[in-house]
């Protein structure tokens, strides 16, 4: 593995170089907010999950960091792993951690920014965590449309639970999160029993078969260059408006600048952090964050953070 990010690797182990501004503890807790979360789990310390890399492999790993700014990914399990399938794993705990950006700018930024200067500080090294894979991101956009953060993970796992393929290891069962294709051969009847509105139901199926005929992509989102042009393409499709756009484009795509403003729980942590004795209005909003441009992605979670 060339990767210059790889420190060292043997069969069962990787370690990976991690940027200075990174705390694998603030990002544990990010990922420890919801007891209902079915797609990894947190055992003292180090995160396990099932990573899928494509032709229905999906070895389950654990990763933890044993400081120095290091994160180790071991292998769990007696299967052999293929090169191929190792820069997979690789790739994407990289992609699910943010490794890739450079923070220095935004703690600087932060740094001078009132409202969002003290959750920079208390949340310094938590990255964006992301949801590398574009069905997965855009089914939890979907699914979290105007309902609260505990239920939607109930009908996220019922989802999973109901449609996603399972991984043993070592007495353990990992779930994986359905495959586009999978979605995309139901009817909204067969979604019933999730329980969630058959509008949703709709759009996550319409979703589904534009992903599964190739007409939608993560790379053909990307590759059209800019933030609004992604954004247009995705608020196109039935289902997506703004906020279910700039998540998939903060989360997935990894677009810094994108900016979830009608989020209401964004709403909740500005209101929390600026003291105010109600939700600021849009236009408040705006101009509370007009020294964020760039990062608006990276504001809106660390502020998010105040919230668990």
């Amino acid at each position: 593995m060339g990767d210059g990010s790889v420190l060292k690797q043997d069969e069962r182990e990787i370690v990976l170089n991690t940027p200075e501004e990174f705390d694998f503890g603030q990002n544990l807790a990010c990922l420890s907010r919801s007891p209902n979360e079915c797609l990894h789990r947190i055992r003292d310390g180090r995160l396990y999950k099932a990573i899928p890399v494509g032709n229905g492999a999906a070895p389950v790993v654990e990763i933890r960091s044993d400081g120095n700014h290091t994160l180790t990914i071991r292998f769990l399990g007696g299967a052999e792993h293929s090169e191929p399938e190792r820069e997979a794993v690789v790739r994407y705990v990289r992609d699910w951690f943010d490794l890739d950006t450079d923070l220095a700018p935004f703690y600087r930024m932060a740094a001078s920014d009132p409202l969002l200067g003290p959750a920079a500080a208390a949340y310094r090294g938590l990255r964006c965590m992301g949801i590398p894979d574009l069905f997965e991101s855009l089914s939890w956009g979907i699914i979290g449309q105007q309902i609260n953060l505990a239920f939607a993970y109930t009908l996220k796992r019922r989802l999973v639970e109901t449609f996603g393929d399972r991984v043993e290891c070592e007495g353990e069962t990992y779930f994986l999160f359905p495959q586009a294709e999978r979605i995309a051969a139901l009817e909204p009847a067969e979604l019933k029993g999730l329980r969630m509105t058959v509008r949703k139901t709709e759009y996550l199926i319409g979703v589904a078969r534009l992903i599964a005929d190739g007409s939608l992509s993560k790379e053909g989102l990307l590759a059209l260059g800019s933030l609004r042009s992604a954004e247009k393409a995705l608020v196109g499709i039935r289902g997506i408006g703004p906020w279910t756009a700039n998540y998939v484009l903060m989360r997935c795509l990894r677009m810094t600048d994108a900016f979830p403003i009608d989020d209401v729980g964004l709403h909740l942590a500005v209101r929390q952090a600026a003291g105010m004795d109600r939700k600021p209005t849009r236009a408040e909003l705006q101009a509370l964050s007009a020294g964020w441009a760039g990062w608006q992605a990276y504001a809106t979670f660390y502020l998010w953070r105040l919230l668990y």
